[in-house]
């Protein structure tokens, strides 16, 4: 699991679905009032571009493999990347990005079937000491390029939310930030059926009855309340929501440090999107976070329903490490990560976007995934923390063109004649 709930797409997972860090610390201590909330601020105006067509699918899928994956869908062998790769910092980022991401992608099994473990060694052994000056050349030399499906590519955005919150409850800070908590069981219906295999539900024990747990509106009721579980508290149920849907996040405290935390499990309910359902009832029309923000805030005791008939509920636990940290096991990188759905893209692998809003084009390295992230070509894009990663995050809908960098010499094996 990614650390964020979904790994998140502002858009995409507040309309359709649902992919850390260390203690900051502390500046001269304040009184105990409510920090300024992180405004909502607006979407950052797109910046346009011209996304590079996809190539024709000169393979279709071969029926007789599972097209649930890359390699049973079909790839087809992309143009040369030398002159694909822009230089500058997005090529940098992504090189910073891979070189973490290579002990996990050389041991790690791939869902997708495009690559083995093996197929990384040369370009992880070059990219250890690889000059971070020439990372589109490092790209461009030990990377080929393959298009999974049609390579028509939809790109959201994801970022770390900021948001007030205290250790302790005191006036200002009343909304609960819980624990994951013990009776909270996740069960492999693989281990008790083949033909469930790869599944799991997600529950509680009820006398003899294995059942649902809790959802959202029973939480915020209090059916936790008094357990002990209390993490910390937020001042603000909206900014907590849409921190729930990131599945990471900073909390702002009252003494000026920074507390952080990180996804540690939800409750097992399905994710049901706001965003769509707001736009279905005529109550938003743009549908970015900024504008379902702005709703949940004018309507507070509609808005508390709203959010309620979203059944899924995260749970946090206090981050001290290297973060935030995505569904590779290691820390993910801002503008050089996208989450992605591991059947289709290995999940360490370089992507190479060109889309019609110019911010995201490049080279990014997929380190995380998400409940929305689903399908071929699928991605969503981190931004980091602060006011310009909101900004950019939150009204991030880009389409245009993928390319899967694999390893020179891997597509072989899998452009079909």
């Amino acid at each position: 699991m990614s650390f964020r709930h979904s790994a998140g797409a502002l858009i995409a997972a507040l309309a359709l679905s649902a992919c850390a860090g260390g203690m900051i610390p502390p500046s001269a201590s304040g009184p105990a009032t409510p920090s300024r909330p992180v405004p909502s601020g607006e979407a950052t105006r797109p910046t346009p571009a011209t996304p590079r067509p996809t190539l024709p699918v000169e393979v279709p899928a071969d029926p007789a493999l599972d097209s649930s994956t890359a390699a049973g869908l079909g790839v087809t062998r992309g143009p040369d990347i030398a002159s694909l790769i822009p230089s500058g910092e997005r090529s940098r980022l992504a090189l910073e990005a891979f070189r973490i991401s290579c002990p996990t992608l050389m041991r790690r099994t791939d869902q997708s079937g495009l690559t083995k473990g093996s197929d990384w060694n040369n370009a992880c052994a070059a990219a250890s000491s690889w000059p971070e000056a020439s990372a589109s050349e490092f790209f461009s030399r030990y990377f080929e390029a393959v298009q999974v499906g049609t390579g028509a590519a939809f790109v959201t955005g994801y970022y770390e939310p900021e948001i007030a919150g205290s250790r302790t409850r005191q006036p200002g800070y009343e909304v609960p930030i819980y624990r994951r908590p013990g009776d909270l069981i996740d069960v492999d219906l693989g281990q008790f059926s083949e033909s469930l295999k790869g599944r799991t539900i997600r529950g509680k024990v009820s006398g003899t009855k294995f059942i649902p747990y809790d959802e959202r509106a029973q939480i915020v009721a209090g059916a936790l309340a008094g357990r002990g579980l209390e993490l910390a508290w937020a001042a603000d149920p909206v900014e907590f929501f849409f921190l729930q849907v990131q599945g990471s996040g900073r909390l702002n405290l009252p003494d000026g440090s920074v507390m952080r935390i990180g996804y540690d499990g939800q409750n097992g309910r399905d994710y049901s999107g706001i965003g769509k359902l707001m736009k279905d009832r005529g109550l938003i029309q743009a549908g970015s976070m900024q504008d379902i923000m702005a709703y949940l805030r004018a309507n507070p005791v509609e808005g508390a329903g709203i959010m309620n008939e979203n059944k899924s509920f995260v749970f946090f636990r206090e981050l001290t490490g290297a973060g935030p940290i995505g569904a590779l096991g290691v820390p993910v990188t801002a503008e050089g990560t996208v989450a992605a759905d591991p059947k289709f893209v290995p999940l360490g692998a370089p992507v190479l976007l060109s889309l019609d809003r110019a911010e995201p084009n490049g080279v990014w390295i997929a380190q995380d995934t998400g409940g929305a992230i689903k399908g071929a070509n699928r991605f969503d894009s981190f931004w980091g923390a602060g006011t310009r990663a909101r900004g950019i995050a939150g009204g991030m809908s880009a389409r245009g063109s993928a390319l899967v960098l694999l390893p020179i010499g891997s597509a072989a094996r899998l452009v079909r004649p």
